[in-house]
């Protein structure tokens, strides 16, 4: 509202001065105004001094304003209604409604921020793109390519432990879904079950190791065997033999070439399976001084370190390719496991490598 270079006090003298016989126009003169400012005046405050003058005044401005705050409230309640239907929790997606209420419905920025609930600061921010968020988008393009089983957490501990990046991982997780990388697992319906005694995890490397068989297939059908073999202290890929057939000779061969660059167990644990079982394998345990731990008959979560990795091998690259011949399986395995020891986060070491936590140990 306008305001009056004129007091109350000088309007009411004003037409006091009128009413005892002064000329309109010498008086609209003499104050500087046009006769229509002058009857305007006439009509609005005749026959009231300065108290109801005052008072009209207050009364007026106090109506004013409510009639804002109607207006105000009654579009706030438009606007929010027409969000319901849209789920506006975030505070990004409550600025991006505000936004419309402002370009649509033509409401103040002030107005739109108290229906949303939202700072006038927030509204008006506008993100930066740092350089590093490239560099960031660009590793977890080739994380996701080179290993399409990783998801966010692995992808995030590769970076922090095994490359040294200090990013904050809220930051990266950003990156991840902005890029539509997460994966969308379908969660399996679980029974419950008594819960199992844990495994115990040796105090040394090379105290106990855990081995087991896998079964696949070459392009052309036939089946093939692989032999894992891990350290349960590290998680560490001790070995990964492949070949069509894999007897308890062939298994004495593959634990010995283990043996001569890593150290004798003193513990090896293993299933029931027939090449486990025979004579072959048992003496060559007891000359060795080697203890072989049987798990009990369907029960493979007693070995369940080795049975873990096996899924990894299955579904990180066994089952990711179509396999020619033997040697394609032998040199792919052989990268993967150095991968696997040097690169790969492992959760259950707290994100870092098996060669990293052979380190610590040492």
């Amino acid at each position: 509202m306008k305001k009056s270079r004129f007091t109350d006090s000088q309007i009411i003298d004003a037409l006091k001065r009128a009413e005892a016989g002064l000329a309109v126009p010498e008086l609209c003169r003499e104050l500087g105004i046009s006769a229509a400012t002058f009857y305007k005046w006439r009509a609005k405050f005749g026959g009231m001094d300065a108290s109801l003058m005052a008072r009209m005044k207050e009364l007026e401005e106090e109506n004013r304003r409510l009639r804002k705050m109607y207006i105000e409230e009654k579009l706030k309640a438009e606007v929010v209604a027409e969000a319901l239907g849209k789920k506006v929790v975030k505070p990004s997606r409550r600025r991006e409604m505000a936004e419309l209420a402002v370009i649509r419905r033509g409401m103040s920025i002030r107005l739109a921020c108290q229906a949303f609930q939202i700072s006038q600061a927030c509204y008006r921010y506008k993100a930066q793109r740092c350089i590093e968020d490239d560099e960031i988008a660009q590793w977890l393009l080739r994380l996701t390519d080179n290993n399409r089983n990783w998801g966010f957490g692995l992808c995030f501990l590769y970076l922090r432990n095994v490359r040294g990046f200090k990013w904050n991982h809220k930051r990266v997780y950003r990156i991840y879904r902005e890029l539509e990388l997460n994966l969308r697992i379908r969660p399996r319906k679980r029974l419950e079950r008594a819960k199992p005694e844990p495994l115990t995890v040796p105090a040394n490397p090379d105290v106990v190791w855990s081995m087991d068989f896998m079964h696949d297939q070459l392009e052309d059908g036939r089946s093939i065997r692989l032999l894992n073999v891990i350290d349960d202290f590290n998680r560490e890929a001790l070995g990964i033999e492949v070949d069509f057939s894999l007897p308890a000779q062939r298994v004495i061969r593959v634990l010995e070439q283990i043996m001569q660059w890593r150290g004798k167990p003193q513990v090896i644990r293993c299933d029931n399976g027939p090449e486990y079982v025979s004579a072959t394998l048992q003496n060559w345990a007891s000359a060795k001084g080697i203890r072989l731990e049987y798990i009990q008959p369907g029960k493979p979560q007693q070995n369940a370190y080795v049975e873990r990795f096996n899924r990894t091998v299955r579904y990180e690259w066994l089952s990711q390719y179509h396999w020619r011949n033997l040697d394609e399986v032998r040199d792919y395995a052989t990268q993967w496991m150095w991968r696997y020891n040097h690169e790969r986060p492992n959760m259950a070491l707290g994100g870092i490598t098996p060669k990293q936590r052979l380190a610590m140990a040492a």
